[in-house]
């Protein structure tokens, strides 16, 4: 009897519809949306200037995700940017792109994201004062760790936290929004000093300069709509979740 060929290494598929939009939404969801909007203001000088921004940053990220949806469902392998310059372009420029994201791109907006999360964590335990460097970057390292673990672990605890912290985060946004939405009642000269023609982009900064790291700060914000495509050997039935 011929000896039978192993069998390739395949991952498991877990990760179903709700796992897969608490993928996208969770990762869209994050630290820039909490962070970015203050820095947009300051680099626009204007709230409609700033309103705009947020519009053409929300228009790009929704052409790019389509894109990518596309690209998912033609390739459908997980790796997300790498394995799409990898069945395009060849294995040179694939590796360049690898040795880019590994050492650059992903440990730099894990750090940026990292640090956010510690600030809000330890900010309740230092009312009226900055928290320590030390405590902060001892914080982010816990949390990078944490997030390490629960994803190496096992990827059904990976995607359940996924999706508590997702309600948690919508929770939070609606009561931003609500907050807001009271404030615009109580006080209509907000609305006039803001939201009027005259005065909406009033002190807008016209440079090329400005306007470009309010936009990076707007698509930062946006940023997390290519994480499925990471994942899209675990997903059952990718053709339909992507």
């Amino acid at each position: 009897m011929a000896d039978k060929e192993p069998e390739a290494l395949k991952m498991k598929r877990e990760i179903g519809l709700i796992g897969s939009v608490a993928l996208v939404a969770g990762t869209m969801i994050g630290s820039g949306i909490f962070m970015s909007p203050q820095f947009v203001l300051v680099y626009v000088g204007s709230p409609g200037a700033s309103l705009l921004i947020w519009t053409v940053s929300g228009v790009v990220a929704m052409f790019a995700a389509l894109s990518y949806t596309e690209l998912g469902t033609i390739i459908p392998e997980s790796g997300g940017d790498f394995i799409y310059i990898l069945r395009i372009y060849g294995s040179f420029p694939a590796f360049f792109a690898a040795i880019t994201f590994i050492l650059a791109v992903k440990p730099f907006g894990i750090a940026a994201m990292s640090f956010s999360i510690a600030e809000y964590a330890i900010a309740p335990f230092y009312v009226g004062c900055h928290p320590p460097q030390l405590v902060v970057k001892c914080t982010a390292a816990v949390a990078i760790l944490i997030v390490a673990i629960a994803n190496i672990l096992n990827v059904r605890i990976a995607v359940r936290i996924q999706v508590v912290f997702l309600v948690a985060k919508v929770l939070t946004l609606t009561f931003i929004v609500i907050g807001g939405i009271v404030e615009l009642i109580q006080s209509s000269s907000v609305i006039v000093e803001n939201l009027k023609v005259e005065n909406a982009f009033k002190g807008t900064q016209y440079s090329l300069s400005t306007l470009g790291m309010a936009f990076y700060q707007g698509l930062w914000s946006y940023a997390g709509w290519y994480n499925l495509n990471y994942v899209t050997e675990e997903m059952k039935r990718p053709e339909v979740r992507l």
